[in-house]
């Protein structure tokens, strides 16, 4: 549940793609959260993704490159177009994801993860899943990556109009405005 104050958290739905891309610090590429394939399995089980079996380094290859696919799809939501080859990887893990459709009582019918496994094809298929639901509920767009090259950092947009550039005005943003302005200097 969002913390009051936390405006930059994204709805419940895309914690989980929000957390993911934010397992490192661009800033501080030391505080990679998932530098192993322990350290992934450990986040994944944190994250209620235990049915999968465990990780291996090729595994970990494969959740670095959905994170960074993910975080260029964040970008593209602020307006930075996705590269070729992100948007093929993205596509690729996302379409081995085991998925099915499922309905409830009420004939609503959702996409949900199906049974795997993976380790790596039980976090695609949340993943894919949360995507699913939020483009389903047009709050997907919202999730970005900041503008700062530096930084990255995956924010939910809460602005009324969905411009929101960078995840601190106060940090990111403000870096940004000195440099142009010093640029102009």
């Amino acid at each position: 549940m969002e913390q009051p104050g936390d405006r930059h958290a994204a709805p419940q739905s895309l914690r989980l793609v929000q957390d993911l891309v934010n397992t490192v610090d661009l800033e501080d590429a030391e505080s990679d959260a998932l530098g192993s394939p322990e350290a992934l399995a450990a986040w994944a089980r944190e994250h209620g993704i235990t049915e999968g079996g465990g990780f291996d380094w090729a595994g970990l290859d494969m959740v670095l490159t959905l994170r960074e696919a993910l975080r260029d799809a964040c970008s593209a939501h602020a307006g930075t177009d996705m590269a070729p080859e992100a948007v093929a990887a993205l596509d690729g893990l996302l379409a081995a994801a085991p998925l099915r459709l499922a309905v409830d009582p009420a004939g609503a019918a959702t996409v949900v993860p199906g049974p795997t496994d993976d380790g790596v094809a039980a976090l695609t298929a949340q993943v894919a899943a949360a995507i699913a639901a939020a483009a389903a509920d047009g709050t997907w767009h919202r999730l970005k990556a900041c503008a700062a090259d530096t930084c990255r950092w995956a924010y939910y947009d809460r602005s009324p109009a969905g411009r929101g550039r960078w995840c601190s005005m106060a940090v990111c943003g403000s870096r940004a405005k000195m440099r142009a302005y010093r640029g102009r200097k």
